[in-house]
C-alpha cells in the first residue's frame, strides 16, 4: 500500500488508524510525501516565535516526519519538491518560482511512477480533485498520483523509471466528511459536552453536495497510534488543540471507522467496502 502525501503531518492526520491497522497485519506501506513542507506555518502556539524552529523548519519538519514514520511503522520516501505555501490575501499573490504547484504535471509525475514501480504497491492514496481542502500542493498531489497510477502500468510511458507496475485500486482519503463529523458533534451535545465541530458544520451546509463515501475501514484499535503521530509533528498540532477534544471512548462508539471514495479499480469489488485490499487478496 502507498500513501500519496503534500506534506508531513498529512500521513498523520488523514489515513493515519487505516495504515497502521494494516502495518498490524504484515502490510508493506509507504508513504510519499511530495514537498518538505519548508514553507508550512508553526501552527502549534507554544512553538511560536521559536527562531531555531523558524531558521530551520525545514529540518525540524523532517526530523518529526522521522519520529511519525516509527510511530506509525510504515516507511517513507521524499519525492523532493519545494513546499508552495498557502496563499492568502485578494488577490491571492502568485505562487513562488520553482515550488511543488508550478511543476508540470506530466513531468512531475515521473517521480512517483519510479517509485511505484519500485516499491509496486497493490492499493495507493490520496486526495480527491480538490486536494481535500484546495491546498495548491495538495491539489498538485492529486494531479500527479492521477497521472502516476495509470502510466506506471504502462511500459511506453517513462520508460526511464523502471519495470511497469500497475496499481490495483486508487483511493481518495475522505475522513473529513460530514457525516462522521455530524455524529461525533450529535453525540458530544448528547452528552452535555462542548463540540469543536459546530463551525465546521454550519460551512459544510453552504458548500453543496458530500462526497461518496465508498469504503469504511474499521481501526478504532489505532486511533491511539494515530493520534502519537500527529502529536509527533509538534510544530503543526497543539496536543491540547480541537484535534483531541472529542474523547476516545465516544471516538470508538460513535465512528470507529476512517473513510475512503473509490476513485479506480482494476478488480471486482462490492460497494459498500470495509478493505482497501477487497477484491485483491484473494485473487
Amino acid at each position: 500500500m502507498m500513501a500519496v502525501h503534500a506534506h508531513p503531518d498529512d500521513e498523520s492526520s488523514k489515513g493515519a488508524a487505516t495504515m497502521a491497522k494494516y502495518v498490524s497485519e504484515g502490510v508493506d506501506v509507504l508513504v510519499a510525501t511530495c514537498t518538505g513542507g519548508e514553507r508550512g506555518s508553526i501552527l502549534n502556539p507554544k512553538l511560536q516565535g521559536d527562531p531555531y524552529i523558524e531558521e530551520h523548519i525545514h529540518e525540524v519538519r523532517a526530523k518529526e516526519m522521522a519520529e511519525a514514520r516509527d510511530i506509525l511503522g510504515v516507511k517513507q520516501e521524499w519525492l523532493g519538491f519545494v513546499d508552495s505555501g498557502l496563499p492568502e490575501g485578494d488577490p491571492l499573490p502568485p505562487l513562488p518560482e520553482g515550488c511543488f504547484a508550478l511543476q508540470d504535471v506530466e513531468e512531475a509525475a515521473g517521480r512517483l511512477v519510479k517509485l511505484i514501480r519500485e516499491f509496486r504497491p497493490h492499493v495507493v492514496t490520496t486526495y480527491d480533485e480538490n486536494g481535500g481542502y484546495p491546498h495548491p500542493d495538495h491539489i498538485m498531489t492529486h494531479k500527479i498520483t492521477m497521472v502516476a497510477f495509470d502510466a506506471a502500468g504502462d511500459p511506453e510511458r517513462y520508460p526511464e523509471a523502471g519495470e511497469p507496475w500497475q496499481p490495483q485500486k486508487l483511493y481518495y482519503n475522505q475522513g473529513f466528511n460530514r457525516q462522521r463529523t455530524q455524529a461525533l458533534h450529535d453525540a458530544l451535545l448528547e452528552r452535555g459536552m462542548e463540540s469543536p465541530y459546530g463551525e465546521w458544520l454550519e460551512r459544510w451546509h453552504t458548500m453543496g453536495r458530500d462526497r461518496t463515501l465508498t469504503t469504511f475501514v474499521p481501526c478504532d484499535e489505532f486511533f491511539e497510534i494515530r493520534d502519537k503521530a500527529l502529536i509527533a509533528h509538534a510544530t503543526q498540532i497543539d496536543p491540547d488543540g480541537g484535534w483531541f477534544r472529542v474523547p476516545m471512548d465516544i471516538q470508538r462508539e460513535v465512528w470507529p471507522t476512517e473513510e475512503y471514495e473509490l476513485a479506480k479499480s482494476l478488480v471486482d469489488t462490492s460497494l459498500p467496502e470495509d478493505d482497501l485490499f477487497a477484491g485483491i487478496r484473494n485473487n
